[in-house]
């Protein structure tokens, strides 16, 4: 055997991403315990059993250990707080955590994405752990995403085939707010590929291209970062993208707005708008250099925006990414351009985008 330590093999486990459950019970004498659990399996449909374990070293371990009767609350991806609040050991884990109780009087926490209400069966030794084999009595599914955890740390879950939903949608393809939906959610992971780089998206709104959505990453670009920002179409990465690969026809009233009020300011655009967009339809992203501290986030930024695509070939988003000038090269073939090119790229085809068909033009 090739040796490895605890730490080399947890983060091996890592790689295989897992729901969140918060498991359930009560003593003999009605007192709650729970538990945050991604252990958890199901095992066979006919009877329906499944399969969770606990470490014998846990302060509720002899309460699950005698108990008859336990839930599996398989939480929903807004209920970050509630995993956390259950994994902290001695603290009064069910402090304003909605419950109702349910069969035995075990407590069922509210607003899951779904739980399972179990009898247990069987409790098997497993190392330093005890694994338990419940089967499900009732059974409840809600409406909600479910959250996830994985490589340490917690997930959104999101489609990776589409299917047929692109068709089902008409011929402008997935609707708008699925497409931020699925962005949003994919999100952490685009801040990870791109090197954990400040990351948002932004859609056209009414006034304009509008940032929606930010991951910050573990190095945040500044404490500025504001969902609802409608960005400058001639002078950001964001806006420049919007400007190059949407019909003109939706946004040249806002940008002829834009380049009259520079006029009107003293700050007349002299070309330079007209090479950013060429520049942008050439690399299939856009570019802002900071030439001097950004106004907003008050550091020199460097920034690229990648256009997202639907099913019919629209322009329905920007990923964009911006960082600190010394964390960023500028260059247009740099190792972060191409992954948030190759992310908007992959977004693009999960929206039903022809595989065969280039990305330059909207």
């Amino acid at each position: 055997m090739t040796p490895f330590d605890s730490r080399e093999f947890r983060r091996a486990l890592g790689a295989f991403p897992t729901g969140v459950t918060v498991i359930t019970t009560c003593d003999a004498g009605g007192k709650p315990y729970g538990v945050t659990a991604n252990s958890f399996s199901s095992v066979s449909l006919d009877p329906p059993l499944i399969l969770w374990s606990q470490s014998t070293t846990s302060s509720s371990y002899p309460a699950f250990r005698d108990c008859d009767r336990f839930v599996v609350n398989i939480l929903a991806d807004h209920q970050v707080h509630v995993s956390n609040q259950f994994a902290k050991s001695g603290a009064d884990k069910f402090r304003e955590v909605p419950v109702t109780a349910g069969l035995g009087g075990v407590p069922v926490i509210d607003d899951c994405a779904a739980h399972l209400e179990c009898v247990k069966v069987a409790a098997y030794p497993g190392g330093d752990h005890v694994v338990y084999l419940g089967q499900v009595e009732k059974i409840f599914r809600s409406g909600h995403h479910s959250l996830a955890f994985g490589d340490g740390k917690y997930l959104r879950t999101y489609a990776h085939d589409l299917g047929e939903v692109g068709s089902q949608t008409g011929a402008a393809g997935l609707d708008s707010l699925k497409a931020q939906r699925m962005a949003l959610a994919a999100l952490p992971d685009i801040c990870e590929r791109i090197g954990q780089r400040t990351v948002g998206i932004a859609v056209w709104g009414n006034q304009g291209a509008t940032i929606i959505g930010w991951e910050p990453s573990t190095h945040p670009v500044s404490p500025y970062l504001q969902a609802g920002v409608v960005v400058s179409l001639t002078q950001s990465a964001t806006g420049i993208a919007f400007a190059a690969f949407m019909p003109p026809g939706q946004t040249q009233a806002a940008i002829d707005e834009e380049l009259q009020a520079r006029v009107r300011s003293g700050q007349p655009d002299t070309g330079q708008f007209a090479q950013r967009v060429a520049e942008t339809l050439h690399h299939g992203l856009a570019r802002a250099v900071g030439a001097a501290a950004s106004p907003r986030h008050q550091v020199k930024v460097n920034a690229f925006s990648a256009p997202v695509y639907d099913a019919s070939g629209n322009m329905v988003l920007a990923i964009s990414t911006t960082c600190e000038a010394e964390r960023l090269a500028p260059d247009w073939d740099g190792p972060v351009p191409a992954a948030l090119r190759e992310a908007a790229r992959e977004l693009s085809l999960r929206l039903g985008y022809p595989a065969g068909a280039s990305l330059l033009a909207g």
